[in-house]
């Protein structure tokens, strides 16, 4: 069948330039130990940041709200499938927003992919601009090209060049959008100069903060925590799949906002509901972020974090400077990435090598993410490993 051949000859091109994916199959809970196969391995690869996913508190309350509320929601929001949970979810979303943002209210997605295309598509039409990061998430690129807006891409993190852009637009929209932290590299968004040129230019900025919520801040509560920023005119995306450890997104913004984003998101108006238990479940994650639990926590993530970058003594190999849990260490050639990660995990270390399209050609990386639930002793294993393989001869790792 002509069709199959194709896509076989697209699969036989991925494999000659060392581009194909493959999945690996785990059969424990999320955690920096998993078992693979029935070997035990030591994971660096999860965006669980705070060590949630697996915690016994958050499943005792996934277990009562599947007893409350059901295994499904049956519908879309607008239909029947808006449960007390998430509303109750909503509400206490906002109350963590409301200090950065005026009159805030917040909006549950199943997904932060869904998340960002409601706002970017719902926010804009031909008649608008949408100014986006270069280095944004694919889920930000996909919602700027379905959002029929007049897109520019400004340079990474070029506030001068940016700030050109939006004195020469005279769009009746203009919509800036980031991630806040940069989920390949780590570093963070440059946000109260976005944030002032948005403001001087009527811009909304919309700040995706999938890596940073439940990370930064003193209380958990991401990025406009972190720099302490409160403006009318943003719009703050954060996903609660990652540190929050259960599943799932929401958009906090102006009250009118998300309003307008019930009656005109897409992702949000034609979807089935998240089941109730989740959004129940998220209510203790809340809870453990902004208590102290929470904040002892993110010191241990932050000490791991430093221990981390003072430990590596790369010579050819190029850590990407980032004070954040997302720790790449730039190796270059896709064989020579594809053929380090192996040599970790012959060692039960599993991290994870990215490759184009997810970063630029010539830079692929291996991606550690550091989490609470690591150990001092499994950052100087993961450490000294590295170091190691980074000495020996190419035929010999």
């Amino acid at each position: 069948m002509k069709l199959l051949d194709m896509l076989n000859r697209e699969l036989q091109a991925l494999d000659v330039q060392n581009l194909r994916r493959s999945r690996r199959t785990i059969d424990t809970p999320c955690s920096p130990r998993v078992q693979i196969d029935g070997r035990p391995m030591l994971a660096f690869c999860s965006n669980d940041y705070l060590g949630l996913a697996a915690h016994p508190a958050i499943i005792a309350a996934l277990h009562d709200g599947a007893a409350r509320y059901g295994a499904g929601s049956g519908a879309s929001h607008l239909i029947s499938g808006h449960s007390r949970a998430h509303a109750l979810l909503e509400e206490r979303l906002a109350n963590f927003a409301a200090p950065h943002l005026e009159s805030a209210r917040a909006l549950y997605f199943s997904t932060g992919y869904m998340a960002n295309l409601a706002v970017l598509t719902a926010l804009t039409d031909r008649d608008s601009a949408l100014f986006s990061e270069s280095l944004n998430h694919a889920s930000l690129i996909d919602g700027a090209r379905l959002s029929r807006a007049a897109v520019q891409i400004y340079p990474h993190g070029d506030i001068d060049a940016l700030g050109r852009m939006l004195a020469a637009s005279t769009a009746k929209t203009k919509l800036v959008v980031t991630d806040s932290v940069f989920s390949m590299d780590g570093e963070i968004a440059p946000l109260p100069e976005l944030l002032a040129l948005c403001e001087q230019h009527g811009a909304w900025l919309m700040v995706d903060d999938a890596h940073g919520f439940g990370v930064l801040g003193a209380h958990g509560r991401g990025v406009l925590e972190h720099f302490d920023l409160r403006s009318p005119y943003l719009i703050y995306m954060g996903t609660l799949g990652k540190a929050a450890g259960v599943s799932g997104a929401f958009v906090a913004a102006h009250e009118t906002v998300i309003e307008w984003l019930v009656q005109r998101a897409r992702s949000y108006i034609y979807t089935t509901a998240a089941p109730p238990a989740l959004a129940h479940a998220l209510l203790t994650s809340l809870d453990i972020i902004e208590g102290a639990d929470g904040a002892a926590r993110r010191l241990h993530l932050q000490a791991l974090t430093g221990q981390f970058k003072n430990a590596l003594h790369l010579q050819s190999w190029q850590r990407i400077e980032s004070d954040t849990p997302i720790q790449p260490v730039v190796i270059g050639r896709n064989d020579d990435t594809l053929r380090i990660a192996a040599a970790l995990y012959a060692q039960g270390l599993w991290v994870p090598a990215i490759r184009p399209p997810t970063v630029p050609a010539g830079t692929a990386r291996l991606r550690v993410t550091l989490s609470a639930a690591h150990t001092a002793n499994d950052v100087v294993r993961l450490s000294a490993a590295l170091n190691q393989l980074e000495q020996v001869p190419e035929m010999e790792a």
